[in-house]
């Protein structure tokens, strides 16, 4: 995680002087502390506080994937822009800024394509080829593009966020991230304002000194994003090889469950029919000793039946004695 923006620092670079209070925008009240000398003087501790705000959201833009689009073409701001947005890997701005850069990208895309093609033919040696006047107009034409959108020349979708040096002067990228639904991170001066801003950071933006502060901070910020993103990707990719060290041990175990069930199986079956056997043989058992138990009732019904047909035999032969 970078580090957090100190007050001496931003006091060392100059990013608390304002403009001539003449100048000043009312909204920027709440941001100013003083003013001194017909000056004003903006209030640091605000600024700090502010500013790491905005290096946290920059942080989580690109974590999840997005980018940020570094935007200064005032003289003082030229070259921090250019250096902090190349030594973190992010697109930047720091000449003209082109009408519809974000409003009409498919355009601006078109154009960059052109110019791609044209440095792939110079690559090749297509130019040497070529009639000297008509490869001369191709170089200065290759130069042109790459002054305009050079420093956005990869970029192949909208940004994820702006960070733009004075609003004020940089009217038209903020109102077409305004409009296309992109946040917007600024340095705002007393002159601009804030309102207009997602994020922003009242500092001085006149002071090359404090524009570099703050640029190194956008682009530590960065940095500290791309690192975190990266790790976030490195425990997905571990938590995928798990997983797919865990699939075939599954597999395995499925297997090793399947053939048990097989050997079951069989083991069941003949278990179910000696099961089976065993239920006949106990009915005809029971058959048995259900068919011995009339046989013994029929036998005990003639023994008490014997006598008394005796007798009646007896008293018939009396009778007719008689």
């Amino acid at each position: 995680m970078p580090d957090t923006t100190t007050i001496k620092e931003l006091l060392e670079a100059g990013a608390h002087f304002g403009h001539q209070t003449s100048r000043w925008h009312p909204r920027m009240k709440s941001y100013i502390f003083t003013k001194r000398n017909g000056i004003h003087i903006i209030d640091l501790e605000q600024t700090a506080s502010m500013m790491d705000k905005a290096c946290g959201f920059v942080r989580e833009v690109v974590t999840g994937g997005g980018t940020i689009l570094f935007v200064g073409t005032k003289k003082q701001a030229k070259e921090s822009i250019e250096q902090e947005a190349l030594r973190c890997g992010m697109y930047y701005v720091n000449q003209r800024w082109i009408g519809g850069t974000l409003t009409n990208f498919a355009t601006i895309q078109a154009r960059i394509d052109y110019l791609v093609r044209l440095e792939d033919q110079q690559a090749r040696g297509d130019f040497g080829r070529l009639p000297k006047k008509e490869a001369l107009k191709l170089g200065e034409e290759m130069l042109r593009l790459n002054r305009q959108v050079g420093g956005f020349k990869e970029m192949t979708s909208l940004p994820g966020a702006l960070f733009i040096v004075d609003p004020t002067k940089e009217r038209s990228a903020l109102a077409e991230a305004r409009r296309m639904g992109i946040p917007v991170i600024a340095i705002v001066d007393t002159n601009c304002n804030p309102d207009e801003i997602d994020h922003s950071i009242p500092a001085n933006d006149d002071a090359i000194r404090a524009i570099r502060l703050v640029c190194s901070k956008i682009a530590d910020a960065v940095i500290a994003g791309k690192t975190e993103g990266l790790e976030s990707l490195a425990e997905v990719g571990e938590a995928g090889e798990e997983e797919k060290t865990k699939g075939p041990e599954a597999l395995a175990e499925a297997g090793k469950a399947e053939e048990e069930e097989k050997t079951k199986g069989p083991e069941a079956l003949a278990e179910a029919g000696k099961a089976e056997e065993e239920e006949k043989t106990k009915g005809l058992e029971a058959l048995a000793e259900a068919g011995k138990a009339e046989e013994e009732e029929k036998t005990k019904v003639a023994e008490i039946t014997e006598p008394l047909a005796s007798s009646s035999d007896e008293e018939q032969v009396k009778g007719e004695s008689d």
